[in-house]
């Protein structure tokens, strides 16, 4: 039988795309592991290190409870914490080097978690906690293992005393000398409510870390910080700190000074997208990436290492949106190359990637996706796979 020329073509392209996907297939080379915390657990996916593909990497585990919030990683990447709103629980497991979690232990809380940090040294887990009065507790890890709280502050506003306060990120500097909490007042801003208060509705907390674990409130803490604080990272020198506000549509920048004092930056706060719901930036210390939830997108800035002041990445496109699936909640970049960024997306069940141009920050979408996963993402945080270096910044 003799096929048509149009027949043939298909044939061909056919044949084509078969022989370019095997050849794919056999060249995949698994750079990290992404894992996603949602309605079903803990999910595990491989990441591409040609592609920042993703697809299934490790079994999917039970996050111990069924409303998981957040994520944290232990510096050496051996140890990985799930905070559990439901059952006001941090569970711990540890991480083998095929990416298997295995549950070791768990801490049960006062009130349920809203973040979760663990310092560079890998001596203390952070938790912040509360949903009527709000707290920072500060735990002892040895080898990963969750000890006794070794210091609990209580987070509070001078003068206002019985005002809501809703915690909603943590972060510790690199060097462990201080720790941040972002907290919203819900009686000064309760949209679709009464407002009770006249304080102002967005802060941030900071300590100091002292010998054996010591807090000590950071001079003129706490910090006002816009309207509600959705996310806060430090840079990985530990000179700068940004807080996303998702009311007012904005990025938060501070100087650290006097080892955990914070002054804002010069010409702030800088524009996001719609609703920025999370931020995260690159291992190297260049780059800040937001995600904004209400427009489903990336923003992304390259940070001035003098002054770390951010100014906003345009892609070669001239486009600075950075399209995502249905609502992203939570992001993260890839530590070993510190060439993807991955955003989980709680309306989408999905996974959105991209490609990071090291060069100029910008992003680009990556193969496929984005990525099917699980039911109302929450979380995501990113494991280097095998004897991969690490993306660092010198100052």
């Amino acid at each position: 039988m003799k096929l048509s020329k149009p027949s043939q073509l298909v044939l061909v392209s056919t044949i084509g795309l078969l022989v370019a996907t095997l050849l794919t297939a056999c060249q995949l080379v698994t750079i990290d592991y992404v894992y996603l915390a949602g309605t079903t657990g803990i999910q595990g996916f491989a990441v591409d290190s040609q592609s920042g593909a993703l697809r299934s990497g490790v079994p999917t585990v039970a996050s111990g409870g069924n409303k998981p919030v957040a994520l944290a990683l232990s510096s050496d990447f051996a140890n990985l914490y799930a905070a559990n709103a439901d059952n006001n629980t941090v569970v711990h497991f540890a991480l083998d080097a095929n990416g298997v979690l295995t549950k070791k232990d768990s801490i049960t809380l006062p009130g349920p978690p809203a973040a979760i940090a663990v310092n560079q040294a890998n001596s203390y887990l952070y938790v912040a906690y509360g949903s009527t009065t709000s707290n920072l507790a500060e735990y002892s890890l040895s080898s990963g293992t969750i000890g006794s709280a070794v210091a609990t502050e209580p987070l509070t506003l001078s003068g206002f005393p019985t005002d809501t306060l809703i915690p909603t990120g943590v972060t510790v500097l690199a060097n462990n000398a201080a720790v941040y909490v972002s907290v919203f007042d819900q009686s000064a801003y309760n949209p679709g409510g009464t407002a009770t208060s006249s304080a102002n509705p967005g802060w941030v907390f900071g300590f100091g870390v002292g010998s054996g674990g010591a807090l000590m409130a950071s001079t003129a803490s706490p910090y006002q910080t816009g309207v509600k604080p959705s996310g806060i990272a430090a840079d990985p020198t530990s000179r700068f700190v940004y807080v996303t506000d998702y009311a007012s549509n904005q990025l938060v920048g501070y100087g650290v000074t006097s080892g955990s004092t914070l002054n804002f930056l010069l010409s702030g706060p800088f524009k996001t997208g719609s609703e920025p719901s999370a931020i995260n930036i690159d291992p190297r210390g260049k780059y800040i990436y937001v995600s904004n939830a209400l427009d489903s997108s990336v923003s992304a800035y390259t940070i001035d290492l003098a002054t770390g002041i951010p100014s906003s990445v345009v892609n070669v496109t001239g486009s600075q949106i950075n399209a995502t699936d249905t609502q992203p909640v939570a992001i993260a970049v890839d530590p070993a190359l510190g060439r993807f960024v991955y955003t989980a997306n709680y309306l989408g069940d999905s996974i959105s990637g991209f490609q990071l141009n090291p060069d100029t920050g910008a992003l680009k979408p990556s193969q496929a996706t984005p990525y099917p996963a699980q039911s109302h993402p929450t979380a995501i945080v990113i494991v280097p796979h095998g004897n991969h270096s690490l993306e660092t910044t010198t100052p």
